[in-house]
Formats: structure tokens, C-alpha cells, sequence
């Protein structure tokens, strides 16, 4: 779409069109004093015989080459999409016990790591990617690289463990965001969180406190909610519903200006990896394209010209 980066320049259309308009009320007062002629041949020796509409082509293509011309002073872009450069996505994934559940098959971390796999692979080869794993406690797998089998090892080697710490998931990714090398530029680099959870949080510091440190750091965390109310795993021999903490994890991407998804089956999952993969770690800037409006005028000016010699043996 395009869009106007000075809009206010699109004033000076304005004398064009004033000026179209004083060619419209010239021809139509020039037929109005032709009508007055008695002589029929000396009419004729006035207005050239069988030009018609042809003797408004020259100064039609003129008109529009100075709307172009007027048009192309406010600007005119187009957005485009341009990878960030340094863009850092940490993929958080919870392991807690829950995640054993086997209401998404064959449990829910089996299907997780699958999922996030893919998301590994189809991720642009330019973005640092880093692996977090939280159960009790909150770790760094893999910290931000472009080595995407390292990444992929780490998913496999995930194990599992008590307890959910979801707002440590998100200050340990922070940290790890706070690593990438500077390579010349000021603060962190651009980035955004993925945490998968599919339980309540049950250790470390909160969530909205995590929500919190997010925001001021301007990293969005996307959360997405994994699983289903249904689920449930045994703990020493003692059956306990597992239900997906959804308030907890819409807050914390609402919060921080992520998005929140809910995803109860692996295709589900794989789905919200590639909607996140076609969004993060791109800007849309404009690109200016003043270039084509002028070629557009130089082509109108010169059918102008062209038009005005062949058929009136004038320039203009």
C-alpha cells in the first residue's frame, strides 16, 4: 500500500488542477467564439480538419506528468518487511511434571518438543535463537546462537522436573538477551520471548513481576497455554488434574505486548510456531519510491511532447 512520508506536499496538486480546470474553460470558451465565424473556409483554415479529440492527448499526458511530479514531492513509500539485524527470539519451555500429562499424545512435552523443532527449523537462519528450560528453577540450555543443532540436541535432552517457576523462565531469558554481543550498537538487541506452560506457576518470583521486567526491557513475551483442562498425571501414586493457567499466561502477554495462544494438540502447536515465525524479529520501513513517480512524469512529458509535434508540428 503506498502512503505519503510528507503528506502536505500534496497541496501543490492543487495550481495542477486549477490549471486543468483554466484548459477545460479555454476550450470550451474557444468552441463558444468558433460558432461566431460566417465563413465556413475560413473556419476550417483555423481549426486543423480531423484532429478531434487528438488536440486534447498532448495536453492531457502534460496535466498528468505535473500531477505526478506534484504527487512525487509528498514522497510516496511503500512498506516493507526487513529482517532485524541481531533479532534474538528465547524459546522457553516448560517441564515441569505436568508435562508428562498424556492428554495431547503422546504426552505433552513429547509433543512440544516435536512442535518446537519444527519452529527451530523453519526459523530465519539470520535470528539468534536460545533455549530456556523451567521447572523449579530456570535455565539456559542453549544461549543465543545461530547454531540451530545445538538448539535442536538441547529440545531432545529436555527432561523433567517439580514444580513450575514461569516469572524465573522469563528474568533468565532476559539475561540471556542482555548477552548478545553489542556488535557496534547501543542497549539490547531487538527480541522477543516464546514461553510454552501448561501449568500454574509454583516457585520463584511472579509473573507479574517477570510481566514487569519485560516491559521495561521492551521485550514482548508470547505465551502460548499447552494442553488441556482434561489432563491429569500421577504424583506418588496419587492422580492430580493438571489444568492450563490461561489467565496467568494472557495476562503476562498482554502485559508485555506479545500475543497469547492456546493450543491443545500438536498440530495446533505447530500452527502457532509458524504464525510466530512469519512475525518475529521483522520491521516494516518504508521505502521511498519518488523515483517511480518521476520516471512516470518524464514518460507522460515526453508523450506530451512527442504528441504535440506529430500532430501540430509543435512542441507544446
Amino acid at each position: 500500500m503506498i502512503r505519503f512520508m510528507q503528506p502536505w506536499w500534496l497541496l501543490t496538486v492543487l495550481p495542477v488542477l486549477a490549471l486543468a480546470a483554466c484548459y477545460v474553460w479555454r476550450q470550451r470558451h474557444r468552441r463558444a467564439y468558433a460558432m461566431r465565424f460566417t465563413n465556413v473556409e475560413l473556419l476550417r483554415t483555423v481549426a486543423p480538419k480531423g484532429l478531434g479529440w487528438r488536440r486534447h492527448a498532448a495536453a492531457t499526458a502534460f496535466l498528468l506528468a505535473l500531477v505526478a511530479l506534484a504527487t512525487g514531492m509528498a514522497r510516496p513509500a511503500v512498506d516493507t518487511r526487513e529482517p532485524l539485524e541481531r533479532a534474538t527470539v528465547m524459546l522457553a519451555i516448560d517441564v515441569s511434571l505436568s508435562m508428562q500429562a498424556d492428554d495431547v499424545a503422546p504426552n505433552r512435552l513429547e509433543a512440544a518438543q516435536e512442535a518446537a523443532k519444527q519452529f527451530v527449523g523453519e526459523l530465519p537462519a539470520s535470528y539468534n535463537l536460545g533455549l530456556v528450560s523451567f521447572a523449579k528453577s530456570a535455565n539456559v540450555l542453549v544461549p543465543p546462537t545461530k547454531d540451530r543443532d545445538a538448539v535442536t540436541t538441547a529440545i531432545d535432552g529436555l527432561t523433567l522436573a517439580e514444580s513450575t517457576a514461569t516469572g524465573e523462565a522469563v528474568f533468565t531469558c532476559l539475561e540471556a538477551i542482555r548477552s548478545v554481543p553489542a556488535d557496534g550498537t547501543a542497549g539490547i538487541p531487538p527480541a522477543r520471548i516464546v514461553l510454552l506452560s501448561d501449568g500454574y506457576r509454583t516457585a520463584g518470583r511472579s509473573v507479574e513481576e517477570a510481566a514487569a521486567a519485560a516491559q521495561a526491557a521492551n521485550v514482548p513475551v508470547s505465551t502460548i497455554a499447552f494442553g488441556t483442562d482434561s489432563g491429569q498425571v500421577d504424583i506418588n501414586g496419587q492422580p492430580q488434574r493438571v489444568p492450563v493457567d490461561r489467565l496467568a499466561l494472557a495476562e503476562l502477554a498482554e502485559t508485555t505486548e506479545g500475543y497469547f495462544y492456546e493450543a491443545a494438540s500438536v498440530s495446533e502447536l505447530k500452527q502457532v510456531y509458524q504464525d510466530m515465525g512469519s512475525s518475529i524479529g521483522f520491521r516494516t520501513e518504508p521505502r521511498e519510491i519518488t523515483q517511480w513517480y518521476a520516471g512516470v512524469a518524464l514518460l507522460l512529458a515526453l508523450c506530451a511532447g512527442g504528441l504535440s509535434l506529430l500532430w501540430t508540428s509543435r512542441m507544446l
